[in-house]
């Protein structure tokens, strides 16, 4: 099935015949994440009032939006963002749950979510016809990936995001400040603060924007409130003076991410229809 065969709920073609990534290292086969799988093993995260949220930051597009999940595990993340009407593409350092068809790997498996090392060089490209050409995205996002990496490849990574994002576009993503040990591995490589993590990105001309960080109101992906305690967010655009302005949030909408998620609401939900 090529890409652009691919309709989401509400009908929106998608924009390119095949999606691929080149990339001479598939797979972060020396990632502890890799050789002690956990989270690539188990994680498929979505948050369907994020994607709301983030969807009418832009509402002068007059495309679909262009969203990358860099590690997105098995891809819950990007089959929500395919049914809201945006283009996705997940790309995964392990190939666990591919090998295993875990989650949403057989069906959008070599489509919208691939496999590569982010710490080395890698590029998404979309194909119409006979035309090739790199994608850039509107937004990149990274739930609990950053703290997985060394911190001697970061620069590489900083090297993909730049080159992977559209000049207005945004970085979202969480980010963990505690060790998380599996069976007696480190999988946190990079446990630093927020405040060291806001500088190595200004450093790399990205700028942190708190009031975008405000404006989501804890409803991301991955989170404290999503089930990573000790995490921190971060909302970051090439230029400070060009980001999505946010749309004002009204007293409902306010109470309702405050709401959603929160201890309250999962213990009534696990009364009510026996869901943690």
């Amino acid at each position: 099935m090529s890409a652009i065969g691919f309709f989401n709920k509400k009908g929106a073609a998608l924009a390119y015949d095949s999606i691929s990534v080149s990339t001479n290292t598939p797979v972060a086969f020396d990632s502890p994440d890799h050789l002690v799988p956990w989270g690539t093993a188990q994680e498929n995260s979505t948050n369907l009032r994020f994607n709301q949220k983030l969807i009418r930051l832009f509402p002068h597009l007059r495309r679909p939006l262009k969203v990358l999940d860099l590690g997105c595990s098995g891809g819950g993340f990007v089959k929500s963002l395919l049914e809201d009407g945006c283009f996705a593409v997940g790309v995964e350092g392990s190939d666990y749950s591919e090998k295993h068809a875990r989650a949403e790997w057989p069906v959008l498996g070599r489509k919208f979510l691939f496999t590569a090392d982010i710490t080395r060089d890698f590029q998404v490209y979309g194909k119409s016809g006979e035309q090739s050409e790199a994608i850039l995205f509107d937004v990149i996002t990274a739930w609990e990936v950053m703290e997985h990496l060394p911190q001697e490849r970061l620069d590489t990574v900083m090297k993909n995001l730049k080159k992977h994002l559209a000049p207005n576009g945004l970085i979202v993503m969480s980010i963990s400040s505690l060790p998380d040990i599996v069976r007696g591995t480190q999988l946190h490589l990079t446990l630093k603060e927020k405040g060291w993590w806001k500088q190595l990105f200004m450093q790399h001309s990205f700028s942190h924007i708190e009031q975008l960080t405000s404006y989501f109101n804890t409803q991301f992906v991955r989170g404290p409130k999503q089930n990573a305690p000790g995490s921190f967010h971060l909302v970051l655009s090439f230029n400070e003076a060009s980001f999505p302005m946010p749309p004002g949030l009204s007293w409902k909408e306010w109470a309702a991410d405050c709401w959603l998620g929160s201890s309250p609401q999962r213990m009534l939900k696990k009364l009510i229809v026996g869901e943690s």
